[in-house]
């Protein structure tokens, strides 16, 4: 008859054989066969639960303390900073060579007083801004400080959903990128400011029979990006490449706006259509026997400050290169690009095997660099260095191997080639930071993303630096 006592006696047999194993066990493991090793947890892992762990409550104590008070300026010209009350020291400067990395930035923002015609700030990055995160924060400070409306651009088939937008599209719609790799669909290099675009219809091949197609999309702004994201006065359609005229029809709600063609041939065209506040709600309709390649949809005003999130998923950066330079410049041109923020660095570190990999993908993106440079020469560029990442190591979560490395190969590439570098890892707390942020639900159990909560504190930071900046520039001028 089985006793209680027979339990207790093999659960302490069964905990001292485990714990003896652990301490006889050998570090490094057994091969069981090539390419597999099997290990056994040691005793401090057992005895010693996340070991590794950083303690980041001094962390988000100073995110919540960070003041993001707007410039102030008095009668007087005298530039009033906002002040900061906080024992704490982080990295979160944005750090520079000289002044001049951000300056014309600044200008523009300064010149906004005289004149309003809008300028624009591109946040390129990986799935860690998807959602519109981090962006959103900086869109909404700038727009309150400088004017501005609307959510700017976004893919007509976006790869996941916005927390501002919602696009319906019929069937028949598809995306071709370059961001990760290259289309083997295309035979052209022209995937404009997105670094990819999208099709009602199949590319067709010579001989093909081609009858009429026709297709729509539906765009929806939630009341989620606030007030001013709402408010955009106009929608703009860049689109260029198709074989043949495509009819357009234009609504906002149940009401025909715009019906008119959309023009066959050439890189890069833009239709405007102009938005009375009706609705929130508007479809297109476009009937023809060729897709135009539609490389972006806007919602914007004609003033202030337009902040654009471009969410890449899986890209490295390493693409500008790739794409038409003279299509390229023929969109900054248009769009009066005065910052270009690029965050990147994540989906390189599973490949780093070693410090020179690391200064290798660096420098590739410092040819990234010089492509933006010469296609916007007026532009400010601004890297973001990448968050802390975690794998897991026994029974801890640590930061990725050579993840340092990596972030320190951009900075140096950044500000060699002048522009400015935020250290996003440093923000976070540093080596082994990340578990800290699941814990707080701050980021996603994958150990690598920010929930909405994180992507936000984040932003905080980088705001908060990037407007001490602006303040600094200011008192240069005054």
């Amino acid at each position: 008859m089985h006793k209680p006592w027979h339990s207790l006696i093999f659960g302490l047999s069964l905990f001292l054989a485990l714990g003896l194993l652990s301490f006889t066990f050998p570090k490094n493991g057994l091969e069981l066969m090539p390419g597999i090793r099997f290990h056994f947890a040691s005793s401090g892992a057992l005895f010693a639960a996340n070991s590794t762990k950083k303690d980041i409550s001094k962390v988000l104590a100073e995110v919540d303390a960070v003041d993001t008070s707007f410039a102030l300026t008095t009668t007087t010209g005298e530039v009033l900073e906002p002040v900061k009350d906080s024992s704490v020291r982080l990295i979160t400067s944005i750090q520079m060579r000289s002044p001049q990395a951000l300056k014309s930035f600044f200008d523009a923002l300064t010149h906004l007083k005289t004149d309003p015609t809008a300028i624009r700030v591109l946040h390129y990055g990986d799935s860690q801004i998807e959602g519109d995160r981090i962006t959103d924060y900086l869109r909404l400070k700038l727009q309150g400080q400088f004017g501005g409306r609307g959510p700017g651009l976004m893919s007509l088939t976006p790869i996941s959903p916005s927390v501002i937008n919602r696009l319906a599209g019929s069937a028949g719609w598809d995306r071709y990128g370059i961001f990760t790799a290259k289309d083997k669909r295309v035979s052209h290099l022209n995937y404009g400011i997105l670094a990819g675009f999208s099709r009602f219809a199949e590319y067709k091949k010579p001989g093909d029979s081609v009858g009429l197609i026709t297709a729509s999309l539906v765009v929806t702004t939630t009341k989620l990006g606030g007030t001013n994201a709402m408010a955009y006065n106009e929608i703009k359609l860049f689109y260029g490449g198709s074989k043949a005229k495509t009819w357009a029809e234009f609504y906002e709600g149940p009401a025909l706006i715009s019906a008119d063609s959309l023009e066959a041939g050439a890189s890069f065209r833009v239709k405007e259509y102009p938005v009375m506040q009706g609705s929130n709600t508007h479809t297109f309709k476009f009937s023809g026997k060729d897709s135009p390649d539609f490389y972006a949809l806007s919602l914007e005003s004609s003033d202030g400050v337009m902040v654009d999130n471009i969410a890449l998923r899986g890209s490295s950066g390493t693409f500008f290169h790739q794409i038409n330079p003279t299509q390229l410049k023929q969109f900054h041109d248009y769009l009066n690009t005065k910052l270009i923020i690029l965050q990147f660095g994540g989906n390189a570190l599973p490949a780093i095997k070693d410090a020179t990999m690391a200064i290798n993908y660096a420098n590739y993106l410092r040819g990234q660099i010089i492509v933006l440079k010469k296609a916007v020469p007026g532009a400010s560029i601004l890297f973001i260095g990448p968050s802390d990442m975690s794998i897991k190591e026994g029974t801890d979560y640590v930061t990725y191997p050579y993840l340092e490395d990596v972030r320190d190969a951009i900075k140096k590439v950044a500000l060699e080639s002048d522009c400015a570098f935020f250290d996003m890892y440093d923000c976070m707390g540093g080596k082994n930071s990340m578990p800290g942020w699941v814990d707080q639900k701050l980021a996603a159990s994958d150990y690598i993303h920010f929930s909405p909560q994180g992507a936000r504190k984040i932003a905080t930071l980088f705001y908060s630096a990037l407007i001490r900046e602006y303040n600094n520039y200011l008192k240069s001028i005054h």
